[in-house]
């Protein structure tokens, strides 16, 4: 009974990891909520945070189990190995959904991120000057990003590292969407969606022992840049972890009420009623990535009429915090059982 339970343990861990993976997949939608809301939020950012000075000490002496099971090592692995599945599998799913079904897609991640607002507030009891302070400049400043103009694409590696560092910033911060910010900073499609997919092309070659990809220079630039990409989200992961842990432990009130802002004010990002703003060139065409398909510069956000399609996305709204309101049972339960 025990080993069912320790496996089913397991499979839980990678599903939350495939609902991180996708969520930060997602422009305006936050893997850290997905991480609140099933209830394993602070052993995420405690197990990240013990990545230290200690870990690496152990890992050089070569006391691999003694560094495992210092970092939480079954955690963070299976919860990271649910995430890289998400990546090359849910991912890819969501792209065709959003290309499709934008309106309803919006609209279930609309009813999410209301869930996630009700779950973390629902309990926070310390409201005072300070934390509706807090709330009102975390709220601000999610709504004003969500309103931003994207800057052009810069595959420059320093950026790029940059970029990596900037987006997990919603894995560690629910409320706080790294893949938007992604867009903002222009290269939302070359790392989250180019660098993947040549990384998916030389798996699937390699595999079928097709290695003609070390001469594609494309390619290599991909690869090259997904892995620096890959390095800064690292780097920035750790340090994120460090400073929230601080945070967590000294200003909880305070980043609670933050959070609930930042969730919020993320609602301007995934309002599901938007028309597409296209960026154009200086000759009026359209200007297109490296798939050729046209870049979004922003979008026009409108009130709807009322209509069965209007209708139906009010549908898929309550769908989407159903399931946030299921995630809370499940992390109840969790919470239960290891008391």
């Amino acid at each position: 009974m025990e080993s069912t339970r320790t496996l089913k343990d397991k499979l839980f861990l990678v599903l939350k990891g495939l609902g991180m993976g996708a969520a930060n997949k997602v422009p305006g939608v936050s893997g850290g909520v997905v991480a609140f809301v099933a209830g394993f939020y602070e052993e995420f950012i405690e197990s990240l945070q013990k990545v230290n000075g200690t870990a690496f000490k152990l890992l050089l002496k070569g006391r691999f189990k003694a560094f495992y099971n210092y970092i939480n090592g079954r955690f963070l692995g299976l919860l990271f190995l649910g995430m890289i599945i998400s990546y090359f599998s849910i991912s890819k799913i969501l792209d065709y959904l959003i290309t499709h079904y934008q309106l309803y897609v919006w609209s279930v991640f609309f009813g999410m991120i209301i869930g996630s607002i009700y779950y973390i507030s629902k309990d926070f009891k310390d409201w005072k000057t300070t934390t509706y302070l807090a709330l009102a400049v975390g709220a601000t400043l999610g709504l004003g990003i969500s309103f931003l103009d994207p800057a052009t694409e810069n595959d420059n590696l320093f950026f790029v590292f940059f970029c990596g560092i900037i987006s997990v910033s919603g894995m560690t911060l629910p409320g706080f969407s790294g893949s938007f910010i992604l867009i903002l900073l222009g290269n939302y499609v070359l790392l989250l969606v180019d660098s993947v997919n040549a990384l998916a092309d030389t798996f699937s070659e390699v595999i079928t022992g097709d290695f003609s990809f070390t001469e594609n220079l494309e390619r290599l630039r991909m690869l090259k840049v997904l892995a620096v990409f890959t390095l800064g989200s690292v780097v920035g992961l750790v340090t994120f972890s460090h400073v929230l842990n601080y945070i967590l432990k000294h200003y909880k009130s305070v980043t609670i009420a933050s959070i609930i802002g930042f969730i919020v004010g993320s609602l301007g990002v995934v309002w599901p009623f938007k028309k597409a703003i296209y960026k154009l060139q200086p000759d009026s065409t359209f200007l297109l990535d490296s798939r050729g398909q046209k870049i979004v510069e922003n979008y026009n956000r409108f009130l709807p009429e009322l209509s069965t399609e209007t209708y139906l996305a009010a549908f898929y709204t309550l769908i989407g915090i159903a399931i946030v309101l299921a995630l809370e049972i499940y992390g109840q339960k969790t919470r239960k059982n290891n008391a």
